[in-house]
């Protein structure tokens, strides 16, 4: 015991006589021009090659020699970079602000939002900046954040216009998407035509499909992180902007300058301003559709220490039917209504214990919800009768979170923090009833399930350095979840490695377990807002995969140029679907009766991303080889099958290029191969004449191959109160007729003389032709 106690006072004073060589210079990273803060800014030792990055809060911290002279550059993609002269034994607390412009070309950096690829402690990570996603084509010249990360490798729509995310052979439920750090279960609007994020209000977006640090759990394929602006806190400014899909508002500014700032954001489609009246008039039947999405923040600084947030989102479709029938004998009339969408709230609060330390705790609230109406009536002289039904479903949480940041030394940092979530859920409910216009309002419930669920979670983080050529960030979150009297506990280690082989290629590798205890029951694979939402239960388990990666990534040219190569394999156990035959809408009473569990899935694959980061023209070139399938007792005879969006090569070309100062263009094509679907082989008939379809297997069958060309053209020009843009675009500009689905027609014999009898044949629905698109903006 003894010499176990030499052993630790001898560690203690080397690592105590290591720490003490060593000073810290934190802060903040603002933007010169609005007081943003700049949240990934890359702040780099000249002379070490070592680096930091911004948090997402903009802080950081950065460990030096003492009494060294060291030159630390500060840069931030689209800003000038900075140069801070250093030379000093003792800490020193320093913000900086980033004046908007271009990158110097003499310091051997990165110009973008990170550290060299080289160099950076994650990998499988893509982000886009919100500039460059403004300014590629859109329908209907709205922009979406879903949209441009759909263009990565190992991410894609699913199917044609979709805002679904299907990441790494996972479906959309397996996908966290957190805006400020509260989770959002539906993203969609027009069923997925266009996403719930108004890129107006939005500062940065990244998506983590592998390597998962440990801060990051409960899903199995993908974490979107999307942080709202703060609001400048210069002056006051705003934006205007009319589509073809939308119109849009923005203002921003401060309340108190330089401490307290504001920032509200509002859009809302203009299609049901126009079907509603038309339709009434043409049909006398009105039919309508809008969504909306509101953004709010606030953000106050007490002090240099300590910062509290508030941020807001409330986003709905409404789509809406009615019509009447009038005849001399009877009035019959019907309404139908469909309503979903989120809420979303948070307060949060940053404290700096000191320069090593930073902590962010979070309170947070989040509502899905899904209601369908529909009632009809029926009138005669002596009858009335009335029949109405309802559908509800939805999920809503209670969450709070403390996270901690502890920059120990160069070679050493930690992150760490806790989680609790109070989950309650409503998986459906059902009513229905006939009582009569005159009579008390009777109802039955078919269905009416709600349950509640409490997770927990602790998770560590250690980023550490082995040499000048290893780094590593090994990591373990342990978490907790009851349902009832069900209780599960996950044991998920990560480990992420990066082995720099010389001065721009490094070779990563990690392994992550992830477990989900939130199941979403999806149509067909379809991402619609009827999918259910329910907890795992003592019948049905929490899904988990396990996710190795292998990769290269190099930098060209000082980081004009990166270049990276990955290869995954990820295992899935524990997965649901519905049963053959089954839907939301099927005839069970009870939705565990519906789900087919214990199911299996394996996704393999190889992505290559070339990107060009800086200069007039930027842009990247995607591509994914890849393989999915899913395997379930009761599907497909047992046997593994296809998943529906297996897709074996996915190819994306992007390009963005300053033309001049004031015009801008972009391009983006795309390749897919054909997603998978089963299709009828034969029929034969029974003696009763029924019509039997045969089949050789689920997902047999390809649709065609899928490919297209958007182009876009961005003008602007300076006013005496601002900035106007008009944007054009074309989505599909060749025309190509992609498969949205496949059906069986009847095609008849060419002579009304011939005994030839009707054949069946297959024939292709496509959904977007060439499609122009218009809308002008104004920012002031």
């Amino acid at each position: 015991m003894r010499k176990i106690n030499l052993i630790g006072l001898f560690i203690l004073a080397f690592v105590t006589q290591v720490y003490s060589q060593e000073i810290t210079i934190s802060g903040y990273v603002y933007c010169a021009s609005t007081g943003e803060k700049l949240l990934g800014a890359n702040i780099y030792n000249a002379q070490t090659k070592k680096g930091t990055s911004s948090n997402n809060y903009g802080f950081y911290s950065l460990n030096v020699q003492k009494n060294d002279s060291v030159n630390i550059i500060i840069s931030y993609t689209g800003y000038s970079s900075q140069i801070f002269s250093l030379n000093s034994n003792i800490n020193i607390q320093k913000n900086f602000e980033l004046q908007a412009g271009k990158e110097l070309d003499e310091f051997e950096i990165i110009g973008s939002n990170n550290l060299p690829i080289e160099q950076e402690t994650k990998m499988s990570v893509v982000s886009i900046p919100i500039k460059q996603i403004q300014s590629l084509p859109a329908i209907g010249g709205e922009s979406d954040i879903i949209k441009a990360i759909q263009l990565m490798p190992g991410i894609q729509s699913g199917s044609e216009g979709s805002s679904g995310l299907y990441v790494r052979g996972g479906n959309v439920g397996q996908n966290l998407i957190l805006i400020d750090d509260v989770p959002l279960y539906y993203v969609n609007h027009l069923g997925g035509f266009v996403s719930t994020f108004n890129t107006d209000a939005i500062n940065t977006v990244s998506l983590t499909k592998g390597g998962f640090p440990a801060h990051y759990g409960g899903r199995l394929s993908s974490v979107m992180d999307v942080r709202m602006k703060e609001g400048n806190t210069k002056e006051t400014h705003g934006s205007v902007m009319l589509g073809l899909i939308a119109a849009k508002a923005h203002i921003e500014g401060p309340i108190k300058q330089d401490t307290t700032s504001y920032i509200v954001s509002f859009r809302r489609l203009l299609y049901d301003l126009i079907s509603r009246p038309i339709s009434k008039m043409a049909t006398g039947n009105s039919v309508g559709y809008n969504f909306y999405d509101f953004n709010a923040k606030l953000n106050h600084m007490l002090n240099q220490n300590n910062r509290i947030y508030g941020s807001f989102y409330m986003g709905d479709d409404k789509a809406q039917s009615k019509s009447k029938t009038v005849s001399e004998s009877y009035i019959e009339t019907y309404k139908y209504a469909q309503k979903w969408g989120n809420i979303a709230g948070s307060l949060r609060w940053n404290h700096l214990f000191n320069q090593k330390l930073f902590s962010n705790i979070t309170l947070s609230y989040t509502r899905y919800r899904f209601l369908a109406d529909m009632l009809s009536t029926y009138e005669e002289e002596n009858v009335s009768e009335e029949y109405f039904y309802n559908f509800n479903s939805g999920v809503q949480d209670l969450s709070f979170k403390m996270d901690f940041d502890y920059n120990v030394s160069t070679n050493y940092r930690m992150k760490f923090g806790i989680l609790s979530v109070y989950h309650t859920f409503k998986p459906e409910t059902r009513n229905y009833g006939s009582p009569g216009l005159n009579s008390t309002q009777l109802s039955t419930s078919l269905v009416n399930s709600q349950l509640s669920a409490w997770e927990h979670a602790v998770y560590l983080e250690n980023i550490f350095n082995i040499g000048s050529k290893l780094c590593f960030n090994v990591g373990l979150r342990t978490a907790l979840y009851k349902e009832n009297i069900e209780s599960y506990y996950s044991f998920e280690p990560r480990l992420l490695a990066n082995f720099r082989i010389n001065k721009t290629t490094s070779a990563k590798a990690s392994y992550a377990k992830m477990q989900q205890n939130i199941h979403l029951l999806t149509s067909s694979g379809a991402d619609m807002p009827v999918n259910l939402w329910f907890p795992a239960t003592d019948k049905i388990p929490p899904s988990s995969a396990n996710q190795w990666a292998i990769g290269l990534a190099k930098s060209y040219k000082n980081g004009l140029y990166e270049l990276s190569l990955e290869g995954y394999y990820k295992e899935m156990n524990n997965l649901i679907t519905y049963k053959e035959g089954l839907s939301y809408l099927g005839s069970s009473t009870l939705w565990e009766d519906k789900v087919e569990k214990d199911g299996l899935g394996k996704s393999y694959g190889l992505e290559l991303l070339f990107q060009k980061k800086l200069g007039k023209a930027t842009g990247w070139i995607g591509y994914t080889l890849s393989k999915t399938n899913r395997q379930f007792e009761n599907i497909n005879n047992g046997e593994p099958y296809a998943y529906r969006f297996d897709r074996r090569h996915d190819l994306s070309i992007v390009l963005n290029h300053e033309l001049k100062e004031n015009v801008d263009l972009s391009a983006t094509w795309i390749f897919g191969t054909g997603n998978a679907f089963t299709m009828a082989v034969g029929k034969y008939y029974t003696p009763d004449n029924t019509e039997i379809h045969i089949y050789e297997g689920k997902n047999t069958f390809r649709m065609r191959s899928y490919h297209r060309l958007d182009v876009g053209v961005n003008f602007h020009k300076k006013k005496k109160r601002g900035e106007r843009t008009w944007s054009l675009s074309i989505y599909n500009l060749y025309n190509r007729e992609n498969p949205y689905y496949y059906f069986f027609d009847t095609k008849e014999s060419s002579s009304y003389l011939s005994n030839e009898t009707a054949a069946r044949v297959v024939k292709q629905n496509s959904l977007f032709p060439f499609i122009p698109s218009v809308s002008y903006s104004f920012k002031f």
